[in-house]
């Protein structure tokens, strides 16, 4: 949400993004409704203050989250500048007209499942964080508390993620407050958690590639096994130990986790004094992964 991305009509560059934001809006719709809010489950940021609200005076989720969404957004236009385009509006809009409109045709309760409250909270993550994540990779947002914590972060300096976590700590809180019920903050906890998984896994994908960083002397020979055995490339790199001040030899080289595991193997039989480093990676671009020229989101 640092950046506009901006999109021709009637392009199919167009036609993507408001999809995936109509897609994404839908489904966190459909988690709200289904799973969320008929069990008082308070996941944070402005949908959570607006199922407090709900209970307490009865007023519609949707409505009240778009009476919250339309002065901050405006707000943060003054304060953080024009960085919140047609797509973050629309994304924001729709959520909350699909709230409100499933509320009407599904009913209340629809599923009536209250005492499956587990179910619910990682129901109800996968499905939200799965539509948040949708929007994302439109470069839109649905609103919320993350432009409240840019707009608070600007004047007390402190990181966006952590004046996150402490927004919503505190409307999971509001919720514990507002039902006198020690389950909401647990389930709310577990659904936050869920959500934030879910949107991780759209916008990375499930990327099972590592990333290795391999120090030994034997360079030639783990080269030939990275090449001639697992078809793979890398880089050498000239390094020096802070401790021993010896002068080594850096492999780096980037496979998949089964290629990894018999890497592993070749270097314990070439050098077992080797100092190997392995690492998630969330995305690898070029030859021999995803094509760097691909239509990337």
């Amino acid at each position: 949400m640092a950046f506009i991305s901006v999109e021709t009509f009637p392009s199919k560059r167009w036609f993507a993004a408001y999809g995936k934001i109509l897609l994404g809006s839908l489904l966190v719709a459909f988690g709200y409704v289904l799973f969320i809010t008929p069990y008082k489950i308070v996941p944070g940021g402005v949908y959570g203050i607006s199922i407090i609200i709900h209970y307490l005076l009865g007023t519609p989720v949707g409505l009240t989250a778009l009476a919250f969404n339309i002065p901050i957004t405006l707000l943060a236009t003054k304060v953080l500048g024009p960085r919140y385009g047609a797509k973050t509006v629309t994304g924001f809009i729709l959520t909350s007209l699909f709230i409100d409109g499933l509320t009407y045709f599904l009913g209340n309760d629809p599923l009536k499942i209250s005492d499956e409250m587990l179910m619910s909270s990682l129901y109800g993550g996968l499905l939200i964080g799965t539509g948040v994540g949708l929007i994302f990779r439109a470069r839109a947002s649905c609103g919320g508390t993350d432009v409240i914590a840019m707009m608070i972060s600007k004047f007390i300096h402190q990181p966006v993620g952590q004046i996150m976590i402490y927004v919503d700590s505190l409307i999971v809180l509001g919720g514990f407050i507002a039902f006198k019920d020690w389950k909401i903050p647990l389930y709310s906890l577990v659904t936050i958690f869920m959500v934030g998984r879910m949107v991780d896994v759209v916008m990375e994908g499930l990327n099972y590639n590592k990333c290795l960083l391999i120090v030994s002397d034997k360079q030639k020979e783990i080269s030939q096994r990275i090449i001639h055995d697992l078809k793979r490339g890398g880089t050498i790199f000239q390094s020096k130990g802070i401790y021993t001040g010896k002068e080594h030899f850096l492999i780096f080289t980037v496979m998949s986790r089964s290629e990894m595991i018999k890497l592993k193997s070749f270097i314990r039989q070439i050098d077992p004094k080797a100092f190997i480093t392995v690492m998630d990676t969330s995305e690898i671009l070029g030859k021999g992964f995803r094509p760097l020229n691909e239509n990337i989101d």
